[in-house]
């Protein structure tokens, strides 16, 4: 599973997880830093209907009906 939690890089690097995480073994990790000046604006009605959407759009027939846009495995 893949989980998105925000952090906070400082000017020497450090990184530093604004949430708690406990796993059970090391993993695998990929930091994306956002240029300050050139912050995105996310539109607070998208956040606040991904809930509500995911719903309806993570079901096996919304996934069959999509699924020739989707490679071979």
């Amino acid at each position: 599973m893949i989980r998105k939690i925000e952090a906070v890089v400082d000017e020497k690097g450090t990184v530093r997880l604004k949430e708690a995480v406990c796993l059970s073994a090391p993993r695998r990790a990929v930091v994306t830093i956002f240029d300050e000046d050139r912050a995105v604006k996310v539109d607070e009605t998208a956040l606040l209907s991904e809930r509500a959407l995911a719903q309806d759009w993570n079901r096996p027939e919304e996934d069959a009906v999509w699924s020739y846009l989707q490679p071979a495995r």
